[in-house]
């Protein structure tokens, strides 16, 4: 790749500050980068692109200019012949933070991945496109990167996102870490995001992640509440105020679909006498949803005056769990989890598999049992993918039993038996 100097205002008649130049071809950009050095046109040799060395011409403190300028084009050099070497893009960002670091003093950072994935997750947090939970959840497939490079002693680079990674990185995660199918596809689902990210912003030309297969998802068991559930709930008196405030809240969550995270937008100015309205703020494009009001949401809006007694959904799910406790839901279920192909039996109390989640798959299986439309249950939920919208849908025990019941009831022929 060839470099040159150029003036940035060679036809002033003043000094002007000298540009060290070149182009990435592959980028279809040219790279400008100031030198911090100064000379006076008259004094650059248009020809060599350098200031003169000798003659009438000759460029104050030639000596040290030369120095100078010789840093730039020789660390270029250097820095080109070394990706070059170990197979890694020479991009117009690598160069321009090999330039920083050297020339201005910019504090040095172990690794340009994990620069790109900090301005990723920077850019993302700044332009408020991510909930809280998304924000969390990046940070922890970083952590996850970062305890895979040290256990695994696979120092991460662009170049290397390619099949051996993702073969090493699932047998990881899946082994070692001994993360199920859907939480490690959703996880480099994230990750092959960030990919898509960097190759856009050209700080690798590799797209060998875009052939990265997920291992199936499958449908967890999960629990979903019956009506009779939530009236015991209603019906229960709790000595603690916190208890009954975790129970409004989940039962507000329970009879409306909506997302722990969107509770709090509610407020008495997007309250009318028979909806919430609820404007997605993850996307500005999309219709304001109408939550209808039922006789118990009211109820609980109008005893916190539109104002629901949020605490942080950590604290939520650690204390609806006491909730149901206290409620003695201690009966054993079962909890079935998917490690690739081998499905992992745990028995655990019912009420310690409760979560904020929970309020939602309550009310989209209680739409569904009863018959509702999933377009219907999708304009309340905020749902655009159906497929995702069924994953919550859970089919109990009696549900079947009930539906077989119906279907097959036929009338036994009284005949003699011998």
């Amino acid at each position: 790749m060839k470099y040159t100097f150029k003036l940035k205002e060679p036809k002033g008649d003043k000094e002007t500050l000298i540009l060290f130049c070149c182009e990435f071809k592959a980028e279809s950009k040219k790279f400008v980068y100031s030198t911090g050095e100064n000379v006076h046109p008259k004094n650059w040799d248009a020809k060599s692109k350098f200031p003169f060395s000798n003659g009438k011409f000759k460029a104050k403190e030639f000596e040290t200019l030369k120095m100078q300028l010789n840093r730039y084009s020789d660390l270029f050099i250097l820095t080109e012949s070394l990706y070059k070497r170990i197979s890694e893009d020479f991009t117009s960002k690598v160069l321009k933070k090999t330039f920083d670091e050297n020339f201005k003093r910019v504090a040095t950072k172990k690794n340009i991945f994990f620069d790109a994935y900090d301005e990723f997750t920077a850019e993302r947090i700044k332009d408020n496109v991510w909930a809280g939970t998304t924000v969390k959840r990046y940070k922890n497939i970083k952590n996850i990167l970062k305890k895979f490079e040290k256990e695994k002693k696979f120092t991460l680079t662009f170049s290397k996102i390619d099949k051996t990674f993702h073969r090493e990185f699932t047998s990881y995660c899946m082994g070692d870490l001994g993360h199920i199918n859907n939480t490690y596809s959703r996880n480099l689902g994230l990750f092959k995001t960030f990919m898509f990210w960097a190759k856009d912003k050209k700080y690798t030309y590799n797209d060998a992640f875009i052939g990265f297969v997920k291992v199936k998802r499958v449908i967890t068991n999960q629990i979903a509440l019956t009506l009779e559930d939530i009236n015991n709930l209603l019906s229960h008196d709790f000595e603690s105020k916190k208890l009954e405030r975790v129970r409004d809240v989940f039962v507000f969550a329970c009879v409306t679909g909506m997302r722990f995270g969107e509770l709090a937008s509610i407020s008495r100015s997007n309250v009318t006498d028979k909806y919430i309205i609820l404007k997605e703020e993850k996307d500005e494009t999309k219709e304001a949803r109408e939550i209808p009001l039922t006789n118990i949401s009211r109820y609980i809006l109008v005893k916190y005056d539109y104002q629901l007694p949020l605490i942080a959904n950590q604290k939520h799910n650690e204390y609806i769990k006491d909730v149901f406790k206290e409620l003695e839901y201690t009966q054993m279920v079962q909890k079935i989890t998917t490690n690739r192909k081998e499905n992992i039996k745990l028995d655990l109390e019912f009420y310690k598999r409760m979560s904020t989640h929970t309020a939602r798959r309550t009310f989209i299986t209680l739409m569904k049992r009863q018959g509702k439309s999933d377009k219907l249950i999708a304009s309340i939920t905020g749902h655009t993918d159906m497929k995702t919208l069924n994953a919550y849908y859970q089919v109990d025990a009696p549900e079947k039993q009930e539906a077989m019941d119906e279907v097959f009831n036929i009338e036994i022929p009284m005949k003699k038996i011998v």
